[in-house]
């Protein structure tokens, strides 16, 4: 605990349905906390703690009226659709009296599982298109963001993106996507990896064709004319741009000396543990923060929460992106300190202001 928060820690337990869950309020002077729920059978609290503060750090950084919050629920993502719903439903009931946490997607949960909250409890975002909302992961909104990101970036960089190649670890929503559009824009994927493996190829991956393979059920290793490889080799694979998108804490103490890449655009949530960002920095190789460069998705949850369009949601991810990019860059270089020093300057300069001029209340 520090003087932003957290406010609220609270633990869901229900053995009769084998539902155990956590949620962390961290901050709401700024407005109702918007956080996603993350599945997986190994998330913790502390996990959830820190990612709620990271939640707090980008919606103050994207100037959003909303805190952070974050919740997890424990079990495996890939489960029987019907025994998932029941998980779902679950704890979205026995959180309805929070009301300043409103629920997203996340790692492990999509669209149709805040469809699955909204008719529990009427307080999601991130929804199907088909009951007003705008499906964020499908869409690619946080891959959009990234990609924005990513070419701020390269103007601190001795490279531009034409044939820049291309690391991505997690082939997800937000890698999926990342992967897409800056393909699109002429950089080469190399290396990518899901939870089964690794694959390379030193003249490209076919982007479309992972996509499909995805789409239907299959894995990044299931693509021909690759190599494929065990998961951790991704971080070996010499390359340009690496983007982490998938779990906390991928790049560590342990294995940061063996990147070869120049720059990082963090598309996970704090995918890098400081001590390994402070080396990385020191080295040489340009880290934009999470709660900057993947701030795409809340962006366009918070919009949907307003009820605004897609295209609405699209030109104020891309300005808010190239904007906050450039104001930490350029204030991690004048001031000479590191990235996420910059980042979590201007956030909480922003939470504290808010904290000192509105009361903490339930929204």
């Amino acid at each position: 605990m520090d003087d932003l928060g957290p406010t609220k820690i609270i633990h869901v337990y229900e053995p009769s349905v084998a539902l155990k869950a956590v949620l962390v309020v961290d901050n709401v002077a700024m407005g109702p906390a918007i956080g996603g729920l993350r599945m997986a059978p190994d998330v913790s609290t502390e996990e959830c703690v820190r990612l709620a503060r990271a939640m707090t750090l980008k919606n103050a950084a994207a100037g959003l009226r909303h805190g952070g919050g974050k919740s997890v629920l424990y079990g495996d993502p890939k489960m029987p659709k019907a025994d998932k719903e029941q998980l779902v439903r679950c704890v979205a009931c026995a959180l309805a009296d929070v009301r300043e946490y409103i629920f997203g997607p996340d790692m492990g949960t999509d669209e149709e599982c805040m469809a699955w909250v909204h008719d529990e409890i009427g307080r999601s975002v991130g929804l199907p298109s088909e009951i007003g909302g705008i499906p964020l992961d499908e869409i690619g909104a946080t891959g959009w963001g990234l990609s924005h990101a990513t070419d701020v970036a390269l103007k601190y960089c001795d490279f531009t993106l034409d044939g820049a190649r291309l690391v991505i670890q997690g082939f997800g929503a937000v890698g999926a996507h990342a992967a897409r559009f800056l393909s699109e824009k002429g950089a080469v994927l190399v290396a990518t990896a899901d939870s089964r493996g690794t694959i390379y190829n030193t003249q490209g991956l076919d982007v479309g064709k992972l996509i499909e393979l995805k789409r239907s059920g299959k894995s990044v290793v299931d693509l021909p004319q690759a190599e494929k490889l065990n998961a951790d080799a991704l971080i070996d694979i010499d390359c340009d741009i690496w983007i982490p998108a998938a779990r906390p804490d991928v790049i560590n103490e342990g294995n940061a000396h063996r990147l070869k890449a120049k720059l990082i655009v963090e598309g996970a949530n704090i995918p890098i543990t400081e001590a390994a960002e402070r080396y990385l920095h020191e080295k040489g190789v340009l880290c934009v923060p999470d709660f900057i460069a993947n701030a795409g998705g809340v962006i366009c949850a918070a919009m949907e929460y307003e009820k605004a369009s897609e295209k609405a949601a699209f030109e104020a991810i891309q300005e808010k992106l190239c904007v906050n990019t450039e104001v930490v860059l350029d204030t991690a270089r004048r001031k000479q300190i590191l990235p996420r020093a910059a980042a979590t300057e201007l956030a909480v300069q922003r939470v504290k202001k808010a904290m000192s001029i509105r009361r903490w209340s339930v929204f």
